[in-house]
């Protein structure tokens, strides 16, 4: 009687063991990806990294992308590739893209080192004010960027560039950003759309998107005050539709996103992060 008990006993847990399981399963793969831009803390993580990054990991962040590499020493923050990776990971948040300015020259060591980070991108993220004097240096740019979105598909990673709102000006009848994304080969270079930029410059970022369909691998998900002077604001108490934006996702090609705020005014850095976070973490359009 008492084996027939413990059989009984044994076979329930088991049963409802398989039961809960799926349920866990289900709720981890289910969890949204929501990144983070580390330039957003770098204050922050000049301080203290490792108490930066465990409180962004806290607050729920589950993807990053690096504004941090060294040319120099070949390090992320101060840690090799693989090391700071490994961190990452650690924290339940793998290292996806990094922004760094390079030249064609050191393209083989940057991708080189992004691959060993587990890095999926590496996105150019500024032109230079020499770099964007007139159209034609836009279309010299977007040639180098083709022959570094080469070395980037050779060493398993994308290439993309990032905008700011110079690109939109209009100079002899033409934009510097529809230069670049129709004299760019799309299997070579994509583009991380900055929502912020854009809108600052006057484009409707659905538009554009239409405009060109497919070329926008990676959101930067940034807000705008309703103020005159347009400050950066916490994602979703601004004045962009990111519903809207995020309805495009799949014209724009969108893999991924990752928030990002420059500087910050009403909220304290950690605060307006997690402000950021919790409006996209409910949002229904994610």
């Amino acid at each position: 009687m008492k084996n027939r008990r413990i059989f009984i006993k044994d076979t329930l847990a088991l049963a409802t063991g398989c039961m809960v399981l799926p349920l866990i399963t289900s709720s981890l793969l289910m969890r949204k990806t929501i990144g983070l831009q580390l330039y957003t803390m770098r204050d922050q993580i000049k301080q203290d990294l490792d108490g930066t990054l465990k409180r962004l990991t806290e607050i729920g962040y589950n993807s990053i992308e690096a504004a941090g590499y060294n040319l120099t020493d070949r390090t992320f923050y101060g840690i090799s590739p693989k090391a700071f990776s490994k961190k990452l990971k650690g924290l339940g948040m793998p290292l996806n893209s990094s922004h760094t300015v390079f030249e064609p020259d050191a393209a083989e060591q940057v991708f080189a080192d992004a691959a060993e980070a587990g890095c999926k991108y590496v996105i150019y993220p500024y032109l230079s004010e020499g770099l964007r004097e007139n159209i034609d240096r836009y279309k010299a740019i977007a040639e180098k960027f083709n022959h570094m979105g080469e070395i980037g598909k050779k060493n398993g990673i994308r290439f993309g560039y990032h905008n700011h709102s110079f690109e939109f000006v209009e100079m002899n009848g033409q934009i510097g950003m529809d230069v670049l994304i129709a004299e760019t080969d799309p299997e070579l270079v994509t583009f991380e759309l900055d929502l912020y930029w854009i809108t600052h410059a006057g484009y409707d970022p659905v538009d554009y998107i239409e405009k060109f369909p497919g070329r926008f691998e990676i959101y930067h998900v940034k807000d705008m005050t309703n103020t005159e002077d347009k400050y950066f604001a916490p994602v979703g108490t601004g004045r962009i539709n990111f519903e809207r934006i995020f309805a495009s996702k799949e014209t724009a090609g969108m893999k991924m996103f990752f928030v990002e705020q420059d500087y910050f005014r009403d909220y304290d850095p950690f605060e307006s992060v997690k402000i950021s976070y919790d409006f996209l973490n409910n949002a229904s359009f994610i």
